[in-house]
């Protein structure tokens, strides 16, 4: 039987700690605080924005949700986060994805300064990134090394297979599981185009799985004591379900749980740490501008 590598139990411990550093910036006359910019009425949208502005307000970060209409033009949603930009009791801006395909995310990305890029998306903290240097990193690659080092599976030296590329989790985890500071690991990433994934996936001494493509992983495809990280959220119909479905990641959990030696069950395994790192770089946003 697998370890439950539970992130909701991470993010309530990384809570505490991030509420004492909160107390000592306000106790100096320091302000925290994060904007979330939410473009329409995109229910799920609406559901990740409030965990966040909870999340905030437990530990005294203040919290706002700038609600921005679908109809808005890429200019008109860079003048909202210019207007963030400008004010000091801001610390942090997230734009919550995904946003209208009238909008330029990569012209939406640009407009936030880096100092208040908390999402870790600006070109300029992206290229930090890869350079080695001190930044803000995306936060769901931070939160599943955060996972990985905090339950005792350090990837120094591991073989850790990525599938996904994508630019949100797995483009950044690949830097940073390579960057000896970060993870010091050898990794392989896979992706749409690789032949006989399961020849790759049954390498890895961690495997991580960021397609978004339900239940992609099976048992099969795993060897015996892998660290199984799923950062897949995908809703698949249940009509036994009240809502008539039911969340499960890109990991067939029951199948690989079998052979793993540690796992994330979705939910509950990665998303609510996502959120603790998204407040981690908010609350280091202001501790850098008070020095």
């Amino acid at each position: 039987m697998a370890i439950l590598l539970d992130g909701k139990a991470l993010a309530f411990e990384i809570k505490a700690e991030l509420k004492a550093r909160v107390d000592k910036l306000t106790a100096s006359g320091r302000s925290v605080g994060l904007a979330a910019v939410l473009v329409g009425n995109n229910s799920a949208s609406e559901a990740y924005v409030n965990n966040k502005a909870i999340f905030s307000e437990e530990i005294g970060v203040y919290s706002e949700i700038v609600r921005v209409s679908a109809k808005s033009s890429t200019m008109g949603l860079i003048a909202v986060l210019l207007a963030l930009n400008d004010r000091p009791d801001i610390t942090g801006i997230i734009v919550q994805s995904p946003l209208p395909k009238s909008i330029d995310e990569r012209e939406v990305s640009e407009a936030v300064l880096p100092h208040k890029d908390v999402d870790g998306f600006h070109p300029q903290n992206m290229g930090r990134l890869v350079l080695g240097r001190p930044g803000f990193v995306p936060c769901t690659p931070a939160a599943i090394l955060e996972i990985l080092n905090r339950y005792g599976h350090s990837p120094a030296g591991k073989h850790c297979v990525i599938v996904g590329r994508g630019n949100i989790v797995g483009k950044p985890l690949a830097i940073m599981l390579s960057e000896k500071s970060l993870g010091n690991a050898t990794v392989t990433v896979c992706h749409s185009a690789t032949r006989d994934l399961s020849h790759h996936t049954r390498q890895a001494d961690i495997l991580i799985a960021a397609t978004g493509r339900s239940l992609l992983i099976k048992g099969d495809m795993v060897r015996e004591g892998v660290v199984v990280i799923d950062v897949g959220i995908n809703r698949i119909e249940d009509k036994s379900s009240p809502k008539g479905y039911r969340l499960v990641g890109d990991v067939d959990f029951d199948s690989v749980e079998k052979k793993a030696e540690a796992i994330t069950p979705v939910p509950g395994g990665v998303g609510p740490m996502t959120v603790a790192m998204l407040l981690s770089n908010t609350v280091k946003a202001a501790e850098r501008a008070r020095k």
